[in-house]
């Protein structure tokens, strides 16, 4: 993509793929991906105008929650193509860098990270499980140990998780108190047992109703890529749901 003005906007790193990205897709700033490709590493990128992603007005735009989620929504799309294809390490959202050359610059330093990371995600996805009493539910202990049990039989079905502090609403809108919020780095091998599980925990406790999201890229599973330290990375939005590097998946 040299040659193209303007900066180069980060989705995700991956090895290598044969097969084509959907023709249509575009991504932030309604530009398709494209993929600048460094030794053994892929990275998965497109050219977003200075004017919005250069550093100062893009601090101007973060602090915008419709601006946020329609950038979020478009790096989303990037990334779950990518998830149908290959086994992408996704990005935090607004990951920008000059040019091509301080993109490859980053590869080469992180190489050895990423390509740790990605032989761990290979053929893995995340999915998110969260857990809402009713605001009627008398008895918070009774939540907390369907909660304590329900992970203790998901972690049997899954290679990793993740805990994460329970968002404040639920995504529906109702007036719940959401309980428990996780992450689950599962083979894809294991999906469809790990998804009947969840669904056979749906109405086990009355007054406690169970929601399962995903599959995703696998956002929770990435802490140890830290781009904050590169010199060239312009400016760096975490985690499109919960302004977090470890939300428990896209929710926006």
């Amino acid at each position: 993509m040299s040659g193209q003005a303007g900066l180069r906007y980060v989705y995700a790193v991956c090895r290598p793929f044969e097969a084509a990205l959907q023709a249509q897709l575009t991504g932030v700033a309604g530009v398709p991906p494209g993929l600048l490709r460094h030794h053994g590493l892929v990275a998965v990128v497109s050219t977003v105008p200075e004017g919005d992603f250069a550093a100062a007005p893009l601090r101007d735009h973060l602090a915008d929650p419709d601006w946020l989620a329609a950038t979020a929504r478009a790096h989303q799309s990037v990334v779950d193509a990518l998830t149908t294809v290959t086994t992408p390490l996704p990005l935090g959202v607004a990951t920008v860098f000059r040019d091509d050359s301080g993109v490859r610059t980053m590869m080469e330093a992180r190489e050895a990270d990423f390509l740790h990371t990605l032989d761990r995600l290979d053929g893995r996805v995340e999915w998110g499980v969260m857990l809402y009493a009713d605001p009627s539910e008398k008895e918070p202990a009774r939540a907390g140990e369907f909660a304590r049990t329900l992970h203790e039989r998901l972690s049997r079905y899954a290679e990793d998780s993740r805990l994460h502090p329970p968002p404040k609403a639920s995504r529906t809108g109702a007036p719940e108190r959401n309980v428990f919020c996780a992450a689950y780095l599962v083979a894809r091998a294991n999906c469809e047992e790990f998804v009947e599980l969840v669904d056979r925990a749906k109405g086990e406790t009355p007054g406690i109703r169970v929601e399962l999201a995903g599959p995703w890229a696998a956002y929770s599973f990435t802490e140890e890529i830290a781009l904050q330290e590169h010199p060239d990375l312009l400016d760096l939005c975490t985690r499109p749901d919960s302004g977090t590097a470890t939300g428990s998946g896209p929710r926006a």
